[in-house]
């Protein structure tokens, strides 16, 4: 009887450039096979076929697809939802969080008809309020439905900070918690710069600023970039995820999940240290926090349930 298993499946929804370049880094990382879907088949299709015709050349293993029909997705390991909109000028957050719900809830019911088993991570904004959509709209439990958002903050706050020491990044651990961007819950005490505190290298106000650009590190490149937002680095968060997943690693890594009653917090998608493994969710350190810290994180899921409720006022 052979032991030869499958290569995980990996699908990717949405073929923009966070979901195109989350398949490049998967495929680089020879993870498994992938597959893209777009609701332009043609485009998914054709991403799909020049990133597979690298392949030689790059000498990875993985079979790369693509197309509009979520059939290609047939019981994938783990699925990442990038597609919605982004904020537009003169759209607000209603209209934002009014057709994002629509784009992921359709999204997320057709992952669940044909991988009723995979993990799920949610890429699309506004992030927690889209975790919700998809928690409901498959009925997975909260192990399987996890948002990226943590990994992203904490590797700008540690780029920041590298750049600050003049040291390598690989030497740079920390972390951030809470929700994306403005209510981002710096961890600085948890920082550290080759094992040394980084309260102990750099000053307070210097600090201040680094958390600062962290929680605007988005706003900072689409601001640069004019006509369009960050893709590398939010692709590269989610792919890290995955790598969690699909290789069991038992990563600890900040994400979105449904807390209930961690951290004093019911039932709301909120950033925290988690285990990943295989199952998706498989553990939540409980991090000691100071008077500020918890003030920030009772904040920022103050803010969740402010999205939340904004949905059901608007019945999504």
């Amino acid at each position: 009887m052979s032991n030869i298993t499958r290569r995980p499946k990996i699908s990717i929804i949405g073929a923009g450039f966070v979901g195109s370049t989350c398949a490049h880094w998967a495929a680089s990382k020879e993870l498994g096979d992938i597959v893209l879907i777009d609701i332009n088949g043609d485009a998914a299709k054709g991403k799909a076929l020049d990133l597979f015709e690298a392949s030689p050349v790059e000498g990875f293993d993985s079979n790369v697809q693509g197309g509009s029909d979520y059939a290609l997705t047939k019981d994938s390991d783990v699925v990442v939802i990038t597609a919605g909109l982004p904020r537009k000028p003169g759209m607000s957050r209603d209209d934002l969080l009014a057709t994002n719900s629509k784009i992921v809830k359709e999204c997320a019911q057709n992952v669940a008809k044909y991988s009723p088993n995979c993990v799920l991570i949610i890429v699309s904004n506004p992030l927690d309020a889209m975790c919700h959509v998809a928690l409901n709209a498959t009925g997975f439990p909260r192990e399987r439905v996890i948002g990226m958002a943590g990994v992203l903050d904490s590797a700008r706050f540690r780029s920041f900070v590298a750049m600050e020491c003049n040291v390598s990044v690989e030497d740079v651990q920390g972390f951030t918690l809470g929700g994306h961007g403005d209510t981002m819950v710096p961890m600085p005490r948890y920082t550290t710069v080759g094992g040394i505190p980084l309260t102990q290298l750099v000053a307070k106000d210097r600090i201040d600023s680094l958390v600062d650009r962290a929680r605007k590190g988005g706003a900072e490149i689409v601001e640069l970039l004019k006509t369009g937002s960050a893709y590398y680095a939010p692709a590269s968060s989610a792919i890290q995820m995955v790598e969690a997943i699909v290789r069991d690693k038992k990563r600890i890594l900040p994400c979105a999940v449904l807390l209930k009653g961690e951290y004093g917090v019911q039932d709301l998608f909120c950033g925290v240290l988690v285990k990943l493994g295989a199952k998706g969710l498989e553990g939540i350190p409980i991090l000691e926090m100071n008077a500020e810290e918890k003030d920030m994180f009772g904040k920022s899921a103050a803010a969740v349930k402010g999205l939340v409720d904004d949905m059901k006022r608007l019945g999504l």
